[in-house]
């Protein structure tokens, strides 16, 4: 683990790495083909093995970044949790201006490279996970769509070697302070969310009969 950001920055208990990967599972794949960054932004399943677990995914075919994975390419998974502005208005003592984050980086190496129907049952699982407890829809392993998915994509697993956490939550602050800082997170992330999809979906969704 690094020494930056400050130990009481940095998350201790793996556990909660866990539980933020599997709520916020869209990743960023990095990875580095002479010496410039190479970067796929896809959503992983988290599975748990004999050591730190395991993230099984897939990737379109066209993406330059297959051929590394092939290869065996050691990588770094980001995963992005919530993050918002923090004002010194909402504190009881005398702050200044900072921003509250929760990231995750990962660093993993490729494992294994699925073959067709090792991809089908990943694909089965990944939906079964996004889709929730509620689940409101069933992907069929002999769904016909199938077949001409696995011609298209590769799945993979990437074995997790090291973590850090990076959870920027006010824990330098007083208790009181640390909470008020926890609800500005909850109020401004969910706040933001209704006006910034509206403008961006204004002038991207297209109307089709």
């Amino acid at each position: 683990m690094s020494k930056y950001p400050p130990a009481h920055h940095q998350e201790a208990e793996y556990t909660n790495i866990i539980e933020t990967l599997k709520t916020f599972p869209l990743a960023t794949l990095i990875t580095v083909s002479e010496g410039l960054p190479v970067i796929t932004h896809l959503p992983l399943d988290y599975k748990v093995d004999d050591h730190l677990g395991k993230l099984v995914g897939h990737i379109d075919n066209n993406n330059p970044q297959l051929q590394q994975l092939k290869l065996g390419a050691k990588a770094t998974v980001l995963f992005n949790g919530p993050d918002t502005y923090i004002s010194p208005s909402i504190y009881t003592t005398t702050q200044l201006p900072t921003w509250n984050y929760i990231k995750l980086h990962l660093e993993v190496e490729v494992s294994k490279i699925l073959n067709a129907e090792e991809l089908k049952d990943a694909m089965v699982e990944l939906t079964s996970f996004l889709e929730g407890d509620a689940q409101r829809y069933i992907l069929e392993k002999e769904n016909s769509r199938m077949e001409a998915f696995v011609n298209y994509v590769t799945g993979f697993e990437l074995k997790i070697t090291a973590w850090e956490g990076k959870f920027k939550l006010s824990q330098d602050k007083n208790k009181k302070d640390q909470i008020q800082a926890k609800e500005a997170l909850l109020q401004n992330y969910s706040q933001v969310m209704p006006s910034y999809l509206e403008k961006i979906y204004s002038s991207h969704v297209t109307k089709k009969n």
